[in-house]
């Protein structure tokens, strides 16, 4: 059986909640990333990073309508992100580290969790790209710039509070030889 709206439009979560693409995955990963980014806002102070991402909360919905609809994100917009990321990157005291354990309270612990959607987001638009949807080049540039700038505002929040972060290492993986 194939699973289809029911024509009640109360019992319509999303319009394109049936489809069977992935376009509808990246849209609802982009929703859920926009939320915990405003779950995480409304547990900051006024600040630079609240500022940040109050300007960045209405692009991850440009982001997500991007995909179906006419793109919302440019280069302006790659630019602005970018500009705040290597701000807030730029503050951390021992920026050394690689890959921290993912730690901290209240509003660190969202903006980690929104890290890790944003990874998801990156990896749904390379699902929609396979599908044979063309992916405007912006979005998967401004996605993973978005990873970025989260694991950059935990690092700054954290070292705000004092709160330790240890550096993971992977037994993994070799190191990089230092040049």
């Amino acid at each position: 059986m194939t699973l289809k709206f029911s024509g009640d439009i109360d019992e319509l979560a999303y319009p394109f909640i049936f489809e069977d693409s992935p376009l509808c995955d990246f849209e609802i990963l982009t929703d859920e990333l926009c939320t915990y980014t405003g779950l995480a806002l409304s547990q900051l102070e006024e600040g630079q990073i609240r500022q940040s991402l109050e300007w960045l909360q209405p692009y991850i919905f440009h982001l997500n309508g991007s995909i179906r609809g006419k793109c919302g994100i440019f280069e302006a917009d790659i630019e602005k992100l970018k500009s705040d990321y290597h701000h807030f990157r730029d503050q951390v005291t021992d920026n050394n580290k690689r890959f921290v354990l993912p730690r901290g309270v209240g509003s660190v612990v969202l903006l980690h969790q929104c890290r890790s959607l944003a990874k998801k987001v990156v990896r749904q638009l390379v699902l929609v790209d396979a599908s044979g949807k063309k992916v405007p080049e912006v979005l998967p540039r401004f996605a993973n710039l978005l990873v970025n700038y989260y694991f950059a505002l935990t690092r700054v929040l954290n070292q705000q509070a004092g709160i330790e972060e240890p550096e993971y290492i992977s037994i993994n993986y070799p190191k990089a030889p230092k040049s």
